[in-house]
């Protein structure tokens, strides 16, 4: 019998602030919506990640349900976000966020 392989709980929230940051400066840099909300999911993912440590860390489920909320929400922001940008590229054919000022009506 193998013994069971675990990760520091420290090593977890570390690569969770690492996502968290890198979809952060993404989200900054980039002007692209389809980068920025690719940069929402890293973010979002990043933190799941650190709520599943929490919870494996300290033996409670909760940080699992906060993962399906965190899933939950990251469906719902795919699916409001992929209808804007199909607005978007159909009204200014572009994905510019700078010329989505045009989009005010």
């Amino acid at each position: 019998m193998m013994p069971e392989a675990t990760v520091p709980m420290e090593h977890a929230l570390i690569v969770a602030a690492l996502l968290f940051g890198i979809g952060l400066f993404g989200l900054m840099l980039r002007r692209n919506i389809i980068f920025m909300l690719m940069a929402l999911e890293v973010m979002l993912n990043g933190a799941a990640l650190a709520f599943i440590a929490a919870a494996a860390h300290w033996g409670n489920p909760d940080g699992q349900v906060m993962f399906l909320f965190i899933l939950s929400i990251a469906a719902a922001e795919v699916s409001v976000g992929l209808g804007l940008v199909l607005q978007m590229r159909r009204q200014i054919r572009s994905l510019d966020m700078n010329d989505a000022s045009q989009l005010r009506g």
